[in-house]
C-alpha cells in the first residue's frame, strides 16, 4: 500500500526566460517557484492531516528540486536532511541545447516541441530521449522502490516518464516510453496501487 507523492520543482529563473534547464546544476527558484512549493508543501499537509506520517525523502540532485523540498518539508515537519538524492530523478539531458533559449534554437531549426504532448519531438543533440529516462527511472525503482509511503521531488519531463512507469501507462512507440499526461507546473500527485491522486493542482507550468 506504497503511496508516493511526486512533484516537479517550483518555477526556476531559467523557466521564466524560457531557457533549457536540462542538466544546470544551479537555477534558483522565482518568487513564483517559490510561491508553488509553498502551496504543494500546504497541499500535502492538507492531505495527510494532521499528524502527517514520516515520508522517505526523495530527490533529484539539482538544487532547484531541493530548494522545493525544503519548503515543502516545512509544512510536514520533515527533516529536509534526511533526503536522500538520486541523480537517476534528473531532468532530461537537453545536450548542446543546454543554456539556450527556446526562441534561439526554434528559429535555427524549426520546432522542437509537439504542441498536443509537451514533449520534445526532436532528440537534442547529444541529449537524451525519453527511453533513456525510462531505463534509467527503472533502475531507480528496481534498487530503491520505497516500502513505505515516500516524497519524490523531481522535474517535468522525467517526472511523466515516473509516473507512466508507476501507472503501468504502454509504452509510446513516438517516445520509446510510458508517459503521463503534462500536469500544470506546481502540482502534486499521489500513486496507490497504479492509481493517481491529485493532491494539489498548481496554476501555472514552464519549460524543462
Amino acid at each position: 500500500m506504497t503511496r508516493l507523492f511526486i512533484a516537479r520543482h517550483g518555477e526556476t529563473v531559467f523557466n521564466a526566460a524560457r531557457r533549457m534547464q536540462g542538466d544546470a546544476m544551479d537555477t534558483p527558484l522565482t518568487r513564483n517557484g517559490f510561491a508553488q512549493a509553498d502551496a504543494m508543501g500546504a497541499g500535502l499537509k492538507r492531505f495527510l492531516g494532521n499528524s502527517p506520517p514520516e515520508l522517505e525523502l526523495w530527490a533529484s540532485p539539482f538544487s532547484r528540486a531541493l530548494q522545493t523540498l525544503a519548503i515543502v518539508c516545512e509544512h510536514i515537519g520533515q527533516d529536509w536532511h534526511g533526503c536522500r538524492r538520486d541523480p537517476r530523478l534528473a531532468e532530461i539531458n537537453v545536450g548542446t541545447w543546454g543554456g539556450r533559449s527556446y526562441q534561439e534554437i526554434t528559429a535555427a531549426q524549426g520546432p522542437i516541441v509537439d504542441r498536443d504532448t509537451g514533449l520534445f519531438s526532436v532528440r537534442p543533440p547529444a541529449g537524451e530521449w525519453y527511453d533513456d529516462i525510462a531505463a534509467r527511472l527503472g533502475g531507480w525503482l528496481a534498487e530503491h522502490r520505497p516500502a513505505g509511503d515516500a516524497l519524490v521531488i523531481m522535474h517535468g519531463m522525467s517526472s511523466r516518464v515516473l509516473r507512466g512507469l508507476l501507472l503501468g501507462l504502454a509504452v509510446d512507440p513516438r517516445w520509446g516510453a510510458p508517459i503521463a499526461p503534462s500536469l500544470p507546473q506546481g502540482t502534486m500527485v499521489m500513486i496507490e496501487n497504479g492509481r493517481e491522486t491529485i493532491v494539489h493542482r498548481g496554476l501555472g507550468s514552464a519549460p524543462a
